[in-house]
């Protein structure tokens, strides 16, 4: 079990703690089927535990971000954790008129980006974090990652900035195999065309049945940072980045170049600073 940093500590003091979570009855039912849906396609392989303690507690979660099926993957590690998760998601994703009303059922939290008032936004969201119960996962890379070795890209600080002004603690998700299940695609879906690659991608993924690995990491310890200290933020960025790096290369300690499964579709454009070089 791992024990709390003392910044989890002093949060515990600090801020009321909240009730038990009330899920709403369609959301578990939804991630009940997610579990089964994701084990249609691929094998589900958990390791590392979120401690009893927090599970109804604040607490952010962050993630590296594979391919367009993870968010189901692990949201089916999530529930096998003893977690109802939540997410940390774009405003534009909370006002899809399916996906979005599924996941405001799951209490999803929402970030308004281009908000006019960023300061305000910014506030609002650690509020929500501090103040509901429940993990709340996050990509601190806000996007799929597009290094050539399927590395966690370099990321923004907000996940990092958030958790340190809430005063949460924060667990890392290292995560692999979910990139084999559906291709990557195309950003901009102009015709069922545009459908085809990761359709049969998907068929492809139920017939060779891919595994999906999952590692709960321990806390990222931040006791020693502050959301008022210059600096502080991308400090605790780099911590949360790395040690979810670091759980990673024991996912894939076979394919610590390049992954085996080759996606045409997926663009490389970037290069990861987390890549763990020989």
């Amino acid at each position: 079990m791992v024990a709390l940093s003392r910044r989890s500590s002093e949060s515990t003091r600090r801020w009321p703690r909240p009730g038990p979570r009330k899920v709403s009855p369609l959301w578990r039912a939804m991630t009940f089927v997610d579990r089964g849906f994701v084990r249609l396609v691929g094998r589900v392989e958990v390791t590392g535990s979120i401690p009893a303690e927090l599970r109804n507690q604040p607490m952010l979660i962050a993630a590296n971000h594979i391919g367009v099926f993870d968010p189901f993957v692990l949201t089916c590690a999530l529930r096998e954790a003893g977690v109802n998760p939540r997410f940390l998601l774009a405003g534009g994703l909370l006002d899809a008129p399916v996906i979005g009303w599924g996941l405001r059922q799951g209490g999803s939290i929402r970030v308004d980006r281009r908000s006019a008032n960023v300061a305000e936004a910014f506030g609002r969201v650690t509020v929500a974090l501090r103040e509901t119960p429940g993990p709340v996962l996050v990509y601190p890379e806000g996007r799929i990652s597009l290094t050539p070795g399927l590395w966690p890209e370099k990321g923004k600080s907000g996940a990092a900035r958030i958790a340190l002004a809430a005063d949460v603690p924060v667990l890392t998700i290292s995560q692999w195999g979910a990139h084999e299940a559906v291709c990557w695609g195309t950003e901009v879906v102009t015709s069922w065309r545009d459908l085809v690659p990761s359709v049969v991608s998907f068929f492809r993924a139920v017939v060779n049945r891919p595994t999906f690995r999952v590692h709960f990491g321990p806390l990222v310890d931040l006791s020693d940072l502050s959301a008022d200290k210059p600096g502080d933020a991308m400090r605790a960025h780099k911590r949360i980045m790395q040690a979810i790096t670091d759980n990673l290369v024991r996912l894939r300690a076979d394919q610590l170049d390049r992954p085996r499964f080759h996606d045409p579709t997926r663009p490389t454009t970037s290069r990861s600073p987390w890549w763990p070089r020989a």
